[in-house]
């Protein structure tokens, strides 16, 4: 993964690049075939979950990643697997808990060859799956607001490119780009709007406690 973008930190520490290349290899194993996730994708779509307001059974996301029980050779791989996708998933949840924004594997200025656009839209399109498990939930607390948030996540991922509203949002390279450098912010903003209560009416002397979970964020990230 590239350098942490600024402002952005780590909690704990990620996977390593051993771990990453394990799981790579994994992902791109020709037993898994052609529509497999790659790592960048899988990495949108655990960010996702780590987001999201409910806890998904490991077997069902495990499911809907890709779409169906994926091959093992055997149960330690299984587990192997698994516990690395796990791993990805906690780190995300941990950062944004403490209030910081995430490290995402891409940079949003856009290259000549159209790596790093890939790069996004691959991202952004398994978060959106992500978020596609358990929709319901996400959408349970002011709909409008978290539709509003999603929509950079929705119009970079190349996945509603049929509708107008969306094309024009990334219809050059400048609007993409900017919407690209949104994404680690709005990742933040979408992890506490379903962890943080909504601010008591002044004068009435509530107290407000400071754990992540119930705090705005303040200070650097």
């Amino acid at each position: 993964m590239p350098e942490a973008q600024d402002d952005a930190i780590d909690s704990q520490p990620p996977l390593d690049d051993d771990a990453l290349a394990r799981l790579d290899d994994y992902l791109a194993s020709e037993r898994l075939g052609e529509e497999a996730p790659d790592l960048i994708g899988t990495h949108g779509y655990l960010v996702a979950l780590a987001v999201s307001p409910g806890e998904v059974p490991p077997d069902v996301w495990l499911a809907e990643l890709f779409e169906g029980e994926p091959p093992f050779e055997h149960a330690a791989e299984r587990d192997e697997v698994l516990g690395l996708l796990e791993a990805l998933k906690n780190n995300a949840g941990s950062i944004m808990e403490r209030c910081h924004r995430i490290e995402l594997p891409f940079d949003t200025e856009l290259d000549a060859d159209g790596e790093m656009v890939a790069a996004i839209e691959d991202w952004c399109a398994g978060f959106m799956q992500g978020v596609f498990v358990d929709e319901a939930a996400w959408f349970s607390q002011d709909e409008a607001h978290v539709a509003a948030l999603l929509l950079p996540f929705m119009a970079l991922s190349g996945l509603f490119d049929d509708e107008p509203e969306m094309a024009e949002m990334v219809a050059d390279d400048s609007q993409f780009s900017a919407l690209a450098g949104q994404l680690a912010e709005l990742t933040l903003d979408l992890y506490l709007h379903f962890r943080v209560p909504p601010e008591p009416p002044r004068g009435k002397g509530a107290v407000r406690t400071k754990t992540a979970a119930s705090r705005k964020r303040g200070g650097k990230r």
